[in-house]
């Protein structure tokens, strides 16, 4: 039976996977490997690798076929033959809104409990909402991607030329299905792909013409991009500990079409003085080394193996770091310090010890909710150095 295939295929990529890759770039090392399985078998082994995954470490007694089924109940609206099997009962409800589903799934299972979807509760801010934080889990967030404001219009109409559902979210922000396929529509360069949060992470920054601005753990650059695209006439330095992550920076600035900017490979947790020694920044970008847990939605394997030890060791990594960059910030002047956690360790803790030790005061802070649009949950705080 189809389904018994199904099923040994899911299974078999379960029993591979150790969780030392994200699932992401497992998925397509193990299809090369395995080239007898078709597309179609492709496409219901991810869709069921990622569902099993959703569901977190609620109701562990259960089988990893009975979990799967259920997962796939609630993470999508079109049946599968592994509901079919194991829910028969429950396969006209397919369509319910998730909180319909939820309700059903804690009447056929009174063991169901929403809190272990996602183990590390216990850490979570004060400001998120757990129910509704927890159930986003069960949800794929969108593709959300940054366009000029006078190209808006344009962009829309030609995603929806292509038959592409798009949401306008603002007059730069829009959102799309998941693994919409962007490059073979827009043109490089005429929009970022960046997530809702993270774009509003920039209301933060309020640049000046002619200011120095550092962006100091800068992956591949798309906070500077965002930064850019608010003050163009502004000095870049942007630096990384990962030369390889620049280089996409390079290829992403050059795309749109920065030309002027400084770039260093730096270990933030070391002292820079000799390299650093004669810089002075109106303002400083520190998306800080995190857990990443606010993301979770994106890569649902985490919810399984994550260590909650590393909390803690992001913690100590994003104390340290600002430590070692306010010195280089003018008095008056702003660090922005942004995760992509959902842990207080990482975000009001952090916070609070910058501004225990350090010549820092807190102006606004922000935990970003993206559960509540389907985007990543983050977290933005603007410091200012004083005088």
């Amino acid at each position: 039976m189809r389904v018994d295939h199904q099923i040994r295929a899911f299974e078999q990529i379960l029993n591979s996977y150790d969780g030392s890759l994200p699932l992401h770039r497992f998925l397509p090392a193990y299809f090369k490997q395995h080239k007898q399985m078709g597309s179609s078998d492709r496409r219901w082994a991810t869709r069921h690798i990622y569902s099993y995954f959703r569901l977190g470490k609620a109701l562990p007694a259960l089988s990893n076929e009975e979990h799967l089924s259920i997962a796939d109940f609630l993470c999508h609206d079109t049946l599968s033959l592994i509901v079919e099997k194991n829910l028969p009962d429950l396969a006209n409800d397919i369509t319910l809104p998730l909180e319909e589903k939820l309700l059903r799934m804690k009447t056929k299972y009174p063991d169901f409990d929403l809190t272990q979807v996602y183990p590390f509760h216990a850490a979570l801010s004060e400001e998120v909402d757990k129910q509704q934080f927890f159930a986003s889990f069960f949800q794929q967030p969108d593709l959300f991607i940054r366009v000029a404001a006078d190209d808006s219009a344009g962009i829309v109409a030609k995603l929806q030329s292509e038959n592409i559902a798009v949401k306008t979210i603002s007059n730069t922000a829009l959102a799309l299905p998941n693994g919409t396929k962007l490059e073979t529509i827009l043109a490089e360069g005429s929009y970022q792909v960046q997530d809702l949060s993270s774009q509003h992470t920039g209301e933060y920054f309020k640049p000046n013409k002619w200011d120095k601005w550092w962006d100091c753990c800068a992956a591949s650059g798309g906070k500077t991009l965002l930064l850019h695209s608010f003050e163009p006439v502004i000095e870049l330095l942007v630096t990384d500990l990962r030369e390889s992550v620049l280089q996409n920076l390079d290829e992403r600035f050059r795309l749109a079409g920065i030309k002027k900017y400084h770039k260093k490979e730096l270990d933030l947790l070391q002292n820079n003085d000799q390299v650093l020694h004669h810089y002075q920044f109106d303002g400083i970008i520190l998306d800080a080394p995190c857990t990443g847990s606010g993301t979770w939605g994106r890569t649902p394997e985490m919810l399984t193996f994550f260590d909650e030890r590393k909390i803690n060791q992001f913690a100590t990594i994003q104390k340290g770091i600002a430590q070692n960059v306010v010195k280089y910030l003018k008095p008056g002047k702003p660090l922005i310090y942004i995760t992509c956690s959902a842990f207080a360790a990482e975000n009001e803790a952090v916070v609070k010890h910058l501004t225990d030790t350090l010549p820092l005061e807190l102006e606004k802070m922000e935990l970003i909710k993206g559960y509540e649009n389907q985007a990543d949950t983050m977290f933005v705080a603007r410091l200012i150095k004083k005088s």
